[in-house]
């Protein structure tokens, strides 16, 4: 068996400084000493990310720096590693690029203490991720998918002794990608600690999300809610003093959070009804109870119980039945307990952790079905890159139940770690045949089993002494030191009467309270409290607890509601609900207790990671004081002890991270072999040889490759890409340039010959004109009676001009009417839609909509969509006119020329006729910017790239004009109203009749004294036909009246003048030398055309044929009305005959 060289990867050369080294696998000697120094050196000049082979390591700096911005994000777009310096967005482009190349999930592993960055680090990759897609894809889902976060922070984080924004659940987000779009995500929630909800340990705070609602909720709202102040809530053990500390910082995230609620899609009832609970929960913690005889209790504060109760809309007394008595079955009689004021405390205290919880699963559900991809299909069809932000191991004063899940979650991803870069590595190494020596690592492995192993394991203990009514947190303790006392892991407290017990981790010994363990395991509800909340008025609560529970925990929404308002109206008022039916059994099919659920979601976490290629992100927490600055090295040395980052940098650098098998490795590589090559070992070895790489192994079944290898390949295939598209570029060059030399020879053989046509041309038309004289001459000499009863055809002959059997091109579609057929679109709409960056457009606003308003893509359906749903857009002010910045239905290129002479931050808003939406357009100093503006599922505004929501168009504009937009610092300044050299208004087909009417005196007031038509007369004849055609009413040209409810509309007006009214053609037949408007006469035939050019060239006109005596019929040409002869006059002659075409 051959041994593999040591090549080390490419070396700095020479003495290296502290600092310096940006990979520390790269180092020859390392020690837990020089790590140390090397991540203090670059910690103390801000450089917080090192490498550890392709490993990252994250210190956090606990304050701002500036390396997030848009140059950096540039920077990282498929960059080669060793050209950079180490970034989480270096990690990012790996996964995705190794996603895109090679079809294979990715996973991003970010894990480390609580308060080590973890969130943070989350949020910036998904943030590159988003920024790595080549265009945006529909619906905007890449700006939803980010703002998810602020979402998700203000109901799942908290304020703890380590961390300020805490994570009090674990998130797997599942990012869906199809041709390197993004196309859909999903989020997975695990283990959120309601027991904050309740009660929280001195120096924390509760869920973010209540001192949001205090700071940024107007009077007018917390009136609505209840609430008073803060500090009146028993439930808010710090209230006053947070929003003491920071209140302007909540009134901000309180923005934020609505604002994300607006763009992923929560509609203002979905909003109402979530601050609704939330003061639920406030007001229930703040009910009190009182002893009473034969052990009851009796609510003290009914002030309290009736605000809670009129929120739920339920009844008080059965609110207050509920929480101070139980009622069992025995022998087929309903049995009622009195509660003890304790136990009563502990049923409002479950009701309010589980109202909750489950509005924090409806949360994820909301949004996993708003951010679903919109193409059907299975998500394993899709391409994947997983996030994993989960709690961090923690260690408190008092560590109770939920840190004990923590830990064990922790516990589970280190071992997932160390399979990956340990266990299964190395056993590869074996298999393969590869000479290795064995690199020890700790493996805990047996730690786990300590927890999850069945029959006899920590948790399944737990779930056993849960069953047992009569059973105590202390006699828990005892079985676990019965079963585990000897385990190494597993240390007994020396004080048997308290339920204590100390675990060793991986991260260190944890001493655990077991007060508690039991109840919060279990996890149960007074029986009856979920069919009372099924009967709330407030939808959301009747519906989350309608909702099933699956075996992990979350919550399974039913696809209909089970029972309407009135139902529920009526069973308060009977007071029908069944409290024997035991707690939770109506809403899920089998009780499972929270340690069989995190069990459960943990092996499916797990399921999912293993499927995928992982991506690791160490996070290192400097110190405890949450100090920037502050490099504790006592602190920091035990996390890199823990976390194996030793072991870890020496398998980088002595291992071979990268193991393709040889058919994915030809497959990808095969353009750098010199000739035809196999799918097997020989052509591994011809691929590695050709591209000069040294270090590699080839093992049985796969290429054994150094992790900066794959780095060296990619530069050489790219050169050879480069090449090729070269060569690409200068053949289809000269393919090009041979055929537009041979278009251009024909372009000249067939200009000739027409050249030679046009000069023949006349001499042809000399010659049958001289042909046809004679004819002629003979014809107008013959007796009228000889052409009626011989020649011609019994019917009156046509005129000349026959206006009325002219092929009229078709009418336009008449407003709001379903179009007919397909139209085609301007070209110049078909740029519309593009936004300033270059992306797709996004789908349109109402894509609920349908087909409602017609077929979408035409001015018709817009037109629709305006009128029928964007009367409080704000486009209009408050006298009910359209603002000065408001635009109707225009092209992209009307609006630059709108715009080209303006100043600097000139600006109109415009309707789309390509989408159900408007479109900003704005100047700058050099161009002007377009920018989508589309419409929530709430019906609020956004730019469409820009992360605020905005009510109304008018907010909107007034918030650009101080906030600038995109990433050049633009500002709105000046609107941009009508052109001032047209009469026209542009936004005329939007508004209702009334409105239209009124449009026709809007402009130019009446100089005769204030009539209509005098007004109208003050008009250009465009905007009146115009205008006239979209009223349906009578209008006035001059002294004419216009028919203007005709179908045919403008087109009827331009080729047949007013042949449609009988009054018109009289009076065109009488009027002879009236003037018509150009634009309004009939177009000339080709005929009539070529029969004036021969008429001209014999020297005769259509008025010097006809006989003195025949009459005339009027026909309009485009110099106005002309006479042409009527053959059925005594004594006339026909019309001399067209010559041959």
């Amino acid at each position: 068996m051959a041994a593999a060289r040591n090549i080390s990867p490419p070396s700095l050369g020479g003495k290296i400084a502290d600092g310096e080294v940006a990979d520390l696998a790269t180092l020859a000697h390392l020690d837990e000493k020089i790590m140390l120094r090397q991540l203090k050196k670059r910690y103390e000049r801000d450089v917080i990310y090192t490498y550890v082979g392709d490993i990252l390591v994250a210190v956090n700096p606990f304050k701002q720096l500036k390396i997030y911005d848009k140059d950096n994000i540039g920077k990282y777009k498929r960059a080669k590693k060793a050209q950079l310096p180490p970034h989480i967005y270096a990690i990012a482009d790996a996964a995705y690029t190794t996603m895109v190349d090679s079809g294979k999930n990715q996973c991003c592993v970010i894990s480390g203490e609580s308060g080590a960055g973890k969130t943070e680090s989350t949020k910036l990759l998904i943030n590159q991720l988003i920024e790595l897609c080549p265009t945006r894809s529909s619906m905007g889902l890449e700006q939803k998918v980010i703002q998810v976060n602020p979402l998700l922070e203000a109901f799942g984080n908290a304020q703890t002794v380590m961390n300020d924004n805490s994570s009090r659940f674990g998130k797997y987000i599942q990012l869906k990608f199809r041709g390197g779009l993004v196309q859909g995500a999903k989020i997975n929630e695990y283990l959120l600690e309601k027991s904050r909800v309740v009660r929280q340990s001195d120096g924390e705070e509760n869920f973010h999300v209540f001192y949001y609602m205090f700071a940024g909720l107007s009077t007018e709202e917390l009136k609505q809610y209840r609430l008073t102040s803060a500090n009146s809530y028993r439930y808010l053990t710090q209230g006053e003093s947070c929003l003491k500390r920071r209140r302007k910082e909540c009134e901000k995230h309180y923005s934020d959070l609505v604002n994300a609620m607006d763009l992923v899609g929560f509609t203002e009832e979905n909003q109402n009804n979530m601050f609704q609970v939330m003061a639920i929960v406030l007001h229930m913690g703040n009910i009190e109870f009182a002893e009473g005889a034969n052990d009851s209790s009796r609510v003290v504060n009914q002030d309290c119980l009736q605000n809670t109760a009129g929120l739920l809309g339920i009844d008080p007394k059965m609110l207050e039945s509920f929480l101070t008595t139980n009622e069992t079955m025995t022998a087929g009689e309903v049995i009622t307990i009195n509660l003890t004021a304790q136990k009563a405390a502990d049923a409002r205290d479950a009701m309010a952790k589980a109202l909750y919880g489950r509005v924090f699963s409806w949360i994820i559900n909301r949004v996993n079905s708003l951010l679903a991809p919109q193409e059907e299909g299975q998500w394993r069809e899709y391409d994947e890159i997983g996030i994993l932000d989960i709690f961090g191991f923690e260690h408190f004063d008092k560590n109770s139940f939920e840190q004990c899940c923590i830990n064990v979650a922790n516990e589970q991803l280190q071992f997932f770690f160390n399979e990956h870069i340990f266990k299964w590595e190395q056993e590869e190494y074996r298999k393969e045949g590869i000479s290795w020596k064995e690199i020890n690592y700790v493996d805990n492995k047996p730690l786990l089993s300590l927890f999850l192993e069945k029959p006899i394991g920590l948790f399944s203990l737990l779930d056993e002494e849960s069953r047992f009514p009569k059973a105590t947190d202390l006699s828990f303790v005892g079985k676990l030191n019965q079963h585990f006392g000897k385990v190494e892991f597993y240390v007994p407290s020396k004080d048997t009467r308290t339920p204590h017990f100390v675990v060793r981790h991986y991260a260190g010994e944890v001493n655990y309270d077991g007060d508690g363990f039991l109840e919060k395991n279990r996890d149960s509800l007074p029986s009856g409290a979920v069919e009372l909340l099924q009967i709330s008025k407030n939808d959301l609560i009747h519906d989350i607890f309608m909702a099933t529970l699956t075996r992990t925990g979350t919550m399974a929404l039913k696809s209909r509601r089970g029972r309407s308002r009135k139902t529920r109206a009526r069973m308060q008022a009977a007071g029908r609900i069944s409290r024997s039916s035991g707690p939770g059994k109506s809403t899920s099919i089998k009780s499972l207790t929270v340690s069989a659920q995190f069990k459960n979601s943990l092996s499916v976490l797990m399921e999912k990671m293993n499927q995928c290629n992982p991506h690791f992100v160490r996070c290192i927490k400097p110190n405890t004081g949450k100090r920037a600055n502050d490099f504790n090295d006592t602190f920091v040395v035990a996390q890199l002890r823990y976390t194996g980052m030793l072991e870890t940098t020496r398998i980088r650098r002595e291992g071979f991270a990268i193991r393709p098998l040889f058919t994915e490795f030809v497959n990808r590589f095969k353009h750098l072999a010199p000739k035809k090559i196999g799918e097997d070992a020989a052509g591994a070895r011809t691929i590695l040889k050709a591209a000069d790489i040294q270090g590699f192994h080839v093992g049985k079944t796969k290429v054994f490759l150094k992790y900066f290898h794959i780095d060296q390949l990619t530069e050489k295939l790219e050169k050879i890409h480069k090449a090729a598209t070269m060569w690409q570029k200068v053949l289809r060059g000269h393919v090009d340039r041979r055929r537009v030399k041979r278009m251009r020879e024909k372009a000249q053989q067939e200009k000739a010959a027409i050249a030679e046509f046009i000069q023949r041309a006349p001499e042809g038309l000399v010659r049958t004109g001289k042909r046809m004289q004679p004819i002629m001459a003979a014809d107008f000499k013959r007796p009228r009676d000889y052409f009626i009863n011989k020649t011609l055809p019994k019917e009156p002959a046509k005129p000349l001009i026959a206006l009325n059997d002219m092929d009229l091109p078709p009418p336009p579609p008449i407003a709001h009417a379903e179009p007919v057929g397909k139209e085609d679109s301007d070209d110049e709409e078909d740029e519309d839609e593009f936004d300033e960056d270059g992306g797709v457009k996004p789908q349109p606003i109402s894509k609920k909509h349908g087909k409602k308003f017609g077929r979408e893509g035409t001015k018709a359906a817009s037109v629709r969509w305006f009128k029928e749903t964007q009367a409080k857009s704000g486009a209009k002010n408050e006298e009910g006119n359209f603002q000065d910045w408001f635009h109707g239905i225009i092209t992209r290129r009307r609006a630059e020329q709108l715009l080209t002479n303006k100043e600097v931050g000139a600006f109109l808003v415009r309707v789309s006729e390509s989408r159900f939406g408007y479109s900003l357009s704005f100047r700058v100093a050099t161009r002007v910017k377009h920018f989508m503006i589309d419409q929530t599922m709430s019906g609020k505004y956004i730019v469409v790239g820009e992360p605020k929501v905005h009510k109304s168009l008018k907010d909107l504009v007034d918030y650009h004009r101080k906030n600038h937009i995109g990433d050049e610092n633009d500002f709105l300044s000046v609107p941009c109203g009508q052109d001032d050299g047209s009469d026209d208004f542009d936004y005329a087909d939007l508004m209702d009749q009334g409105g239209e009417a009124a449009l026709m005196f809007q402009r130019a007031p009446s100089t005769s004294g204030g009539g209509g038509a005098a007004a109208s007369s003050q008009r250009s004849p465009n905007m009146r036909r115009r205008v006239a055609s979209r009223s349906g009413e009578v209008r006035s040209r001059g002294d004419r009246p216009i028919s203007t409810t005709s179908a045919h509309s403008e087109h009827a007006m331009r080729y047949r003048g007013q042949q449609d009214d009988p009054r018109d053609r009289r009076h065109a037949t009488t009027s002879v030398g009236t003037n018509y408007p150009p634009k309004f006469a009939a177009p000339m035939l080709p005929g009539q055309r070529m029969q004036q050019q021969t008429q001209s060239s014999l020297g005769l006109s259509p008025r010097s044929n006809r006989s003195p005596n025949s009459p005339m019929r009027t026909s309009h040409s485009p110099r106005g009305p002309t006479r042409s002869m009527s053959s059925g006059t005594p004594g006339g002659g026909p019309p001399p005959p067209l010559p041959p075409r």
